[in-house]
């Protein structure tokens, strides 16, 4: 029960920032890591079912594999963009960072 609560909380909030996934960094990010959260969550309940069925830990290993697949690709995506973000001086989207104001009189 709190798997299904958890997927549709984790889907709603992937269905709004759906919009966002190609903007800055920060945008991503929060697209990326709450698309794997819902992912997750199927996952993890299919790994129980899993477990139940066959009566060993290879689905839940599995899953967990899967996991760590899909927070190190979304990781490295991120990070790639966010060195071109720095590289290029530039940040798409509507919530780029903006410089400080220069504190010199």
């Amino acid at each position: 029960m709190v798997g299904l609560l958890a997927l549709v909380a984790n889907g709603a909030v992937a269905l709004m920032l759906f919009r966002y996934r190609g903007g800055d960094a920060n945008m991503r990010s929060v697209w990326i890591c709450s698309r794997n959260d819902a992912l997750g969550n199927l996952a993890v309940m299919a790994a129980a079912l899993g477990v139940f069925g066959t009566g060993t830990a290879w689905p839940d290993l599995a899953v967990a594999a899967i996991m760590a697949g899909l927070g190190i690709t979304g990781g490295a995506q991120i990070v790639a963009q966010a060195i071109r973000e720095l590289r290029s001086g530039t940040v798409d989207g509507p919530h780029a960072a903006r410089p400080l104001a220069s504190t010199r009189s």
